[in-house]
């Protein structure tokens, strides 16, 4: 049980105490009137004495009494009305509420904060963590004092207002009081009417209520004076006239009034009598601190908040619940309760009680002298007047007992047979006769004991009281008068308690059998609740908290409502209480307690208890008891007019995830609505309410700048730009923004402005929301709201638009920012209303709402607002939801909605970069809700017409892209950048190098091409071209491309189309290319400088022709003496597997493009002038490459043609693509040389620069190609080109750079098998920096390429060794310097072969003249020497016997090293 104010001992002291009646005449009343007091009240503030009394007992034994207290009563001669004690019992528990307030708010789930009443219990553990420890703690804990003052009021009421029976004497009065007033005429004869009065109302017949304790009751005469109107002398004599009469024991001399009532009030006295006045009135200040609409009546408190919902929940699952005291109390205050009726009758008279005396003093005439007065009074009653008459009653009831015959040995010796054993067992209750009807006539020897002990028990002789309690209880029970053994068994187990010291234990079972006895045979459910009460509290005071409660939940039933409630409350607490408190039976037990005073009419009561208890329910995952309480809560919220606890609570259901059926949930739902609707209707303009539905996931909003993506028309493709139905892609967004700052630095000459902020159209919870974005006037902004419905019962949002801020400022004015002033309307914001939204059960749903700002400003999203409501006919027939069949605006509504709003408030990414931001918990900014409205700004559509899906590598396709301004700005400075340039070109800067049209050639040819002579089949046709002409000048962006629009300007609305060359990447697979379109206003903004717009073209190439080549030094020199020569070797192979159809691929020209070489004619070329490659086929080719004679910065062109069509290499779109993947191998190769050598700390060295630079070569193969291809049984013909860059002599390249390493290790069968397999993988390589310096010593093949030499002579020699014995044959060295620096040169021609094999194979010569040249060579010169060679005899000789060393001639160090050919140079000499 709760903590009580008083200790069980003075409590039950209290509760049975001495009663004295008042009876006072009208003179006398009237005097206690001016104090607004009558008599018995103005003395009850003073009926406890003071001091301890004394008196003796039969046996002379002096006893001790107490804190004593009497109690006067005025005389009532009518018994009270069960219903009027009813209303009294409700009034005092309605009126008692905390002090500190209704705990009605839901507490936060967490650490348990159990707000019994005015203290707290915490309890720091989670739930299933310590359970028991935690409680441990909660019990011991100091913080635990949780009281009930309702609860006292009500017991402490119960308890007085229990009226009197004939088988107690308890509530008897023991004497009487006549009071007179000393200024009546005649007082001694108004004390005689006043003593006549009372003998007429105690023995005669028509009165039979009040009782009385013995027929000689005594009477105790009070003369009343009035101090401030009466005369002293007067008073005083008729005061000893008394004292003759009725002798200085029965009567008194009160004075009061010493104060006139005309005097002011500059004293303050202390009021005592308001405490016991409010618990007799009921009425207090803080119960009606709600106004009119505390009282509800109680046939409407817990019906059916709304009226329209009557069917519905009829009709759905909450009567189902109708008999258990957990249900939804839709219905259950309709029962005829007492408790409730009474309730509802006492509404009138607390208002008008409240009324009346709410503010009129008591004692207004009355000192402190006074005060001590009355005081004295009652003492001087006491000590003369009760307790010796209650004395000398004891004394003759015991002189009478002894002197009957038998009842000695029963009285003296009842203790000791009733211990002793010999006694016969007692018949059970149940097997006793209903007896309780027995009557005893009032002088009936059993009546006389219990008289005696009841005496006893007042004064506090409890020993006493227990013997005469015992022995008439055995009495009783041997006569079966079960309502008096009852009472006997009752109050001997409260004496056997109240003994001092304690020398015998509880009888607990005395108790039980006396309730069970009231209950089940006397049916008197009074008695039994007071036994329970007292019985409680002693077993509470004996920490027996667990018997406490049993005791207190049995005694609850359905004939009183207020007192289950009160005693389910009890027993609550007593299992909070427990050594081991059960906090679980405790909020169980005050669910009950919660529906029981609700049933009574208790809706504060009701809606604490259920507060209560939410507390230890909340956040365990029992979600269908936290529907229920808050369900009650929110609907006696509501009926209190707690509107605002009210929606607290239906908040709560409706947001957690709900386990209950479809149907109740729509129950909640209607419910929650109707509560919201009286809410708003409180306040119709105020803000709009925030709604708890549907979720709204916050960070999944996204916001989207700009008009959606016009759809593609046939073959004419829109550019995929960024819409809303793209997911976001991390890696790409970074690739997006690397372009564009790429294009910015471009046109702002290699810088990036400072205020550069990236193009982003679509923010999400991935971008970088840290700026505020930028959206243009005019131009829509959308936003993307993720609803997400929890319930399972549809939901209907209608007039669904955004909330926001606008603020208008003129961002082209002189002062950036100036506000101006402005009225915000729908004039400078157009908002697009969502008429109907539906969301189905459990289901996330995307709304995408527009607004079209009209003016530039600041704009500030912060929300959304709609009306919330549902629909009729979604209940699931069948399992089929038929809400998936609904139509927009063909919803059914139920007249049920609210206008509210929900907040979209974005939490910034967590802050992680300084210390203290990685210590402490930080959020950045998230500014996607709060753009920036800039200036007018151009806007460009782009089309792709007859773009194709699928290439094969290689492949050259025409398509056209068509510019479209839908903006009323012109725009200017387009251009495009992508990652791979080499896919596409726009053509060349000049109209001469671009072909006009695809039908321009034969065979509607991409290329611009020229019929050519039969004769120039195996020569190279020449031309120049530079590469500033393509866009591709030196140390710009290769990846930044303008485009040539006419006059640079595209006008508004104007479109214009241009042609667009695809070249189709070397690699097979699926390859994504993106587009960046920059483009600019003509008029330069402050905000926004420029626009972009995004494309990403997916193409899939299959595979077509692998190209390899290499170049090497021809050993012949040029006739001329002049020049240099190499060989060229091109291995096309055809690894087309017959995809896309492809027939065969024919090789058409082959061209090279360089500054400093040239092709200049096929090698041995086939009869076949046509050279067809079908699948797996490879075909060789060989040319001959010469060195340019200009040598500019322009690039010298050669084709070599193999049919009868020359395609112009250095026009569009060959050219274009061939200096494009120049440009990407140049930046590859640059990347891959920073990446090896970039931690070499020593400088190039120049030699070595120079002896390297002999050996590298500036060739470039362009393999131009037609494929025939049979589709839908058409043939058409590809066309595509291959490069291969030649970088080194003697060294392959390939086609596709990117893998050559492997290829050439591999092969390409290999190769291709490693392709498949493509591990994951990768062997990481590591380079120590120290060892990636360049060697100081260039390699033997790169010093053999410093000097070429040549031999001429015959290849056969004719000698008649006959006629002159040695033959003698001029020999030519050439000796041709490959650098650009001057060499030292070193002929030695003393050098013999020592090879034995050598010797016989070639024999032997000599070298005749001079054995040793030297000679300087400058750059690219050629230089001859005429030799002599000796011969004896006829053979095959080797003339390679030449040493030749080189050296560069500015250099000291000498880098020799043999120049010998490799290759042997014969000659046979013949004899004529």
């Amino acid at each position: 049980m709760a903590q009580c104010v008083q200790s069980v001992q003075e409590f039950i002291q209290d509760s049975f105490v001495p009663l004295v009646a008042a009876l006072c005449s009208e003179e006398a009343e009237r005097l206690t009137r001016k104090n607004n007091l009558g008599f018995s009240e103005l003395v009850k503030p003073f009926c406890r004495l003071t001091s301890e009394v004394h008196m003796r007992d039969p046996n002379n034994q002096l006893h001790v009494i107490k804190n004593l207290k009497i109690a006067v009563n005025n005389i009532i001669t009518h018994s009270p009305q069960p219903g009027g004690i009813r209303k009294l019992l409700n009034d005092v528990v309605s009126v008692s509420q905390p002090t500190e307030g209704l705990v009605t708010n839901v507490i936060t789930a967490g650490d348990y904060d159990l707000n019994i009443s005015d203290r707290s219990v915490k309890a720091s553990v989670p739930w299933y963590n310590n359970w028991k420890d935690t409680l441990m703690e909660l019990n011991t804990s100091t913080f635990y004092s949780a009281t009930t003052p309702w609860f006292e009021s009500y017991r402490e009421s119960f308890l007085q207002s229990m009226p009197a029976s004939d088988h107690e004497f308890l509530n008897h009065y023991v004497a009487c009081m006549l009071v007179v007033s000393s200024g009546e005429p005649e007082p001694v004869e108004q004390f005689l009417k006043l003593s006549q009065e009372q003998h007429r109302i105690q023995h005669s017949s028509e009165y039979a209520y009040p009782k009385w304790f013995i027929p000689n009751t005594l009477k105790y005469y009070v003369l009343l004076h009035d101090v401030s109107a009466g005369e002293e002398q007067r008073a005083d004599s008729v005061y000893e006239e008394m004292k003759q009469r009725y002798g200085t024991q029965g009567c008194y001399l009160l004075k009061i009034n010493s104060r006139g009532s005309n005097r002011g009030a500059d004293e303050q006295i202390p009021d005592p009598w308001s405490q016991y006045l409010q618990k007799n009135s009921i009425q207090t200040q803080e119960s009606y601190d709600d106004g009119p609409y505390t009282v509800i009546s109680n046939r409407n408190a817990d019906h059916l908040i709304s009226a329209d919902l009557d069917n519905d929940i009829q009709d759905g699952l909450s009567n189902n619940f109708k008999a258990h005291p957990l249900q939804l109390d839709h219905l259950s205050d309709t029962s005829s309760s007492f408790d409730g009726t009474d309730y509802i009758k006492t509404t009138s008279s607390l208002h008008e009680s409240k009324k009346t005396s709410s503010g009129t003093p008591h004692g207004a005439c009355l000192t402190l002298t006074d005060h001590d007065r009355i005081r004295q009074f009652i003492q001087e009653f006491t000590f003369r007047g009760l307790l010796p008459h209650i004395e000398k009653t004891i004394r003759q009831l015991n002189d009478q007992l002894i002197s009957r015959k038998g009842l000695s040995r029963s009285l003296f010796s009842a203790t000791k047979k009733w211990f002793s054993g010999s006694k016969v067992p007692e018949k059970s209750i149940n097997e006793l006769k209903n007896t309780s009807g027995l009557l005893y006539p009032p002088e009936a020897p059993e009546l006389q004991i219990r008289k005696m002990a009841d005496l006893c028990f007042l004064v506090q002789h409890y020993e006493l009281a227990y013997s005469c309690y015992h022995t008439a209880k055995k009495d009783f029970l041997n006569d079966q008068a079960m309502l008096y053994a009852a009472g006997a068994l009752e109050m001997a187990a409260v004496s056997a308690f109240l003994q001092p010291g304690a020398p015998r234990p509880y009888p607990a079972h005395y108790m039980d059998t006396a309730i069970q006895t009231y209950r089940d045979i006397c049916k008197n459910m009074v008695l039994a609740e007071r036994c329970v009460l007292l019985s409680a509290e002693i077993l509470k005071s004996q920490s027996k908290y667990s018997d406490a409660a049993a005791l207190l939940i049995r005694l609850t039933s359905e004939d009183s409502d207020l007192r289950s409630a009160l005693l389910l409350e009890q027993a609550a607490h007593c299992f909070i209480n427990m050594k081991s408190p059960m906090v679980r039976k405790f909020a169980f037990h005050m669910i009950l307690a919660g529906h029981r005073y609700s049933k009574a009419g208790q809706k504060k009561h009701a809606l604490r208890c259920y507060s209560q208890a939410m507390q230890v329910y909340k956040g365990k995952g029992w979600s269908l008891a936290e529907d229920h309480i808050n369900f009650t809560i929110g609907r006696q919220s509501f009926t209190l007019r707690q509107l605002d606890n009210a929606v607290s609570a239906f908040r709560h259901i409706l947001i957690n995830d709900s386990k209950q059926p479809a149907a109740q949930q729509g129950t909640f739902l209607r419910e929650y609505l109707y509560v919201y609707k009286n809410v708003t209707q409180l306040s119709p303009d105020g803000p709009l309410p925030q709604l708890p539905l549907p979720y709204i996931n916050n960070s999944a909003t996204r916001v989207f700048f700009g008009h959606d993506r016009r759809p593609s028309e046939g073959e004419k493709q829109a550019a995929t730009h960024i819409s809303l139905d793209q997911e976001y892609d991390c890696e790409s967004s970074h690739q997006w923004k690397e372009l564009e700052e790429q294009v910015v630095a471009v046109v702002n000459k290699g810088i990036i402005p400072s205020n550069f902020q990236p193009t982003q159209y679509c923010l999400n919870s991935y971008s970088d929301n840290s700026k505020f974005p930028l959206a243009v006037v005019e131009e829509p902004v959308t936003v993307e709201v993720a609803f997400r419905n929890p319930l399972k019962v549809p939901l209907l949002l209608t007039d669904l638009s955004l909330l926001w801020k606008f603020q208008p400022k003129d961002f082209s004015a002189k002062h950036n920012g100036e506000t101006k002033e402005l009225a915000c309307g729908n004039d400078m914001i157009g908002a697009e209303v969502i008429a109907e939204f539906l969301i189905n059960s459990e289901e996330t749903k995307m709304a995408r709402l527009k607004l079209f700002p009209h003016q530039t400003g600041e704009l500030h999203i912060l929300g959304v607002v709609y009306n919330l409501g549902t629909i009729q006919g979604t209940m699931m027939l069948d399992g089929i939801d038929p809400s998936i069949g609904l139509q927009a605006g063909k919803f059914v509504y139920n007249g049920m909605s609210v206008r509210g709003r929900q907040e979209l408030e974005i939490q910034g990414p967590r802050l992680n970069n300084t210390k203290e931001e990685k210590t402490s918990i930080k959020y950045g900014p998230d500014r996607r809700l709060d753009p920036i409205i800039t200036e007018e700004m151009p806007l460009l559509e782009v089309f792709f017409i007859n773009f194709p899906t699928g290439l094969l590598c290689g492949e050259i396709r025409k398509a056209y892209v068509e510019f479209v301004n839908v903006s009323k700005c012109p725009l200017t400075a387009l251009k495009v950048v992508s990652k791979h340039p080499e896919f596409f070109t726009f053509g060349g800067n000049t109209a001469v190098l671009t072909p006009l049209s695809p039908s321009a050639s034969e065979n509607c040819s991409a290329y611009k091409t020229v019929v050519t002579d039969s004769t120039s089949v195996c020569t190279a046709l020449m031309s120049s071209a530079s590469s500033v002409n393509f866009g591709v000048g030196t140390g710009s962006q290769p990846e930044v491309i303008h485009v040539p629009l006419p006059d640079s300007v595209l006008l508004p609305g104007a479109s214009v189309q241009l042609p667009m060359w695809l070249h189709g990447p070397d690699e097979e697979g699926v390859h994504e290319i993106n587009f960046l379109f920059y483009y600019e206003s003509i008029k330069k903004h402050s905000k926004m400088c420029h626009r972009v717009l995004r494309h990403t073209a997916v193409i899939c190439t299959s595979r077509s022709l692998n190209v390899r080549a290499t170049v090497c030094r021809s050993n012949a020199l040029e006739d001329e003496g002049k020049g240099d020569n190499m060989l060229v070797f091109v291995d096309v192979e055809n690894i087309n597997t017959s995809e896309a159809g492809v027939k065969e691929f024919h090789i058409v020209q082959v061209s090279s493009n360089s500054k400093h070489w040239k092709l200049q004619k096929a090698v041995n070329l086939s009869e076949d002038k046509d050279y067809k490659l079908a699948s797996r086929e490879r075909g060789k080719l060989c040319f001959k490459a010469v060195r340019c004679k200009n040598s500019g910065e322009n690039y010298t062109f050669a084709d070599i043609v193999f049919g009868n069509e020359q395609i112009i290499s250095s026009a569009s779109p060959c050219a274009d693509f061939f200096f494009r993947s120049l440009s990407s191998e140049l930046k590859r190769t640059h990347t891959q040389s920073n990446m090896f050598h970039g931690a070499a700390k020593q400088p190039f060295d120049e030699a070595v620069r120079l002896i390297q630079k002999c050996s590298e070569v500036d060739l470039n193969i362009v393999v131009l190609w037609k494929a025939y291809v049979v589709e839908d049984n058409k043939q058409l013909i590809l066309e595509g080109q291959h490069h291969v860059v030649l970088h080194t002599v003697g060294k392959e390249a390939f086609s596709f750079p990117q893998k050559q390493g492997f290829k050439k290790i591999l092969g390409n069968s290999d190769w291709e098998d490693l392709e498949q397999e493509s591990p994951e993988m990768v062997l990481l390589k590591f380079f120590r920096p120290e060892n990636t310096s360049l060697p100081t010593r260039p390699t033997s093949e790169q010093l053999s390429n410093l000097i070429k030499t040549s031999l001429h002579y015959p290849e056969s020699f004719n000698h008649s060794f006959h006629q002159k014995s040695l033959c003698l044959v001029p020999v030519t060295l050439l000796l041709s310097n490959c650098s650009e620096a001057d060499v030292d040169v070193i002929i030695d021609l003393r050098h013999k072969t020592t090879s034995p094999e050598a010797l016989e194979i070639h024999g032997s010569f000599t070298w005749l003249g001079q054995t040793q040249y030297k000679r300087q060579l400058k750059s690219q010169e050629v230089y001859s020497l005429q030799l002599k060679a000796c011969f004896v005899r006829t053979g095959v000789y080797n003339l390679g016997t030449h040493r030749v060393f080189a050296k560069l001639a500015d250099q000291v160090t000498l880098f020799e090293t043999s120049q010998q050919n490799s290759m042997p140079a014969l000659i046979i000499i013949n004899n004529i």
